[in-house]
């Protein structure tokens, strides 16, 4: 049976709570992972979310920033927040669905912070606390799926577009956070040492365009179409021949009230 789990960054759950209701009514997806909810967890509009199915939730909410959460249509079991950077945000959950065609599949939804505007730890914290968060995204065990058999799904906003096709001009962006060499580097490294599929590049390899981020600065998106790619699905190898596509729903960036990011779709055959 096929599984459908989306990830969406959307800037604030309560002021986009309708855009979450018209995407959930139009796509049904069985599990909804979000980020930067910017949410208490006690504040997060959990009578809105039942009505659109999803009976099953996981928060780690932080009072005006940050916050993430899981949707889902299925039971949930074993939910784990983790922090990092012996900081208290809200950047983690995990989740195991406990029922349905994946019981038993582990859910990692991470929001890596953005770091700021300057790519240089040195004098940006902001940037430093990106890397250091990489580094121990690297140095977490949990992370670590290649060499067994655990079903397990890593989605989120990773704040990083790792390849050259990627974001719209590679030359122009080099020097521009979320597309720094060593951010990309750093990425890249996480995922080889983890052992990670990265779906949507597998299913659409280089040199096709993907992208699931356009900026609010741009006055015309659609004609400008300067695009990265921050949102990501990666599969442990175990669900690796369970890969049956993806969908970036372009089309929510131009919804009413619309996050900068929109949803990406994975659908796998379990």
């Amino acid at each position: 049976m096929p599984l459908t789990i989306a990830t969406w960054n959307i800037n604030s759950v309560r002021l986009r709570i309708d855009t979450v209701a018209r995407f959930a009514e139009t796509y049904r997806p069985d599990v909804l992972c979000l980020q930067e909810t910017k949410c208490q967890d006690g504040q997060f509009p959990l009578a809105d979310i039942r009505k659109m199915g999803f009976n099953h939730v996981a928060v780690h909410g932080q009072k005006g920033y940050h916050g993430v959460a899981v949707l889902s249509r299925f039971a949930l079991g074993d939910i784990e927040r983790k922090a990092f950077c012996g900081k208290n945000d809200a950047r983690h959950v995990a989740v195991t669905l406990a029922d349905g065609p994946a019981a038993g599949t582990r859910i990692h939804n991470f929001y890596v912070p953005a770091g700021g505007d300057e790519p240089d730890p040195a004098i940006n914290d902001k940037f430093a606390h990106k890397l250091g968060f990489l580094d121990e995204m690297e140095g977490w065990d949990a992370l670590r799926v290649g060499a067994g058999t655990s079903r397990t799904v890593l989605v989120g906003d990773l704040n990083i577009a790792p390849l050259e096709h990627d974001v719209w001009s590679s030359r122009q962006l080099r020097n521009v956070v979320s597309h720094t060499p060593i951010e990309r580097r750093r990425l890249t490294e996480v995922a080889t040492t983890g052992g990670w599929v990265d779906m949507m590049r597998t299913l659409t390899p280089e040199p096709e365009k993907l992208y699931t981020w356009w900026s609010y600065r741009s006055a015309d998106w659609v004609a400008a179409n300067k695009g990265r790619r921050l949102d990501h699905v990666w599969l442990s190898p175990a669900l690796g021949q369970a890969m049956r596509g993806f969908e970036i729903v372009r089309d929510a960036r131009g919804w009413t009230r619309p996050s900068d990011h929109v949803p990406v779709i994975a659908t796998l055959d379990l």
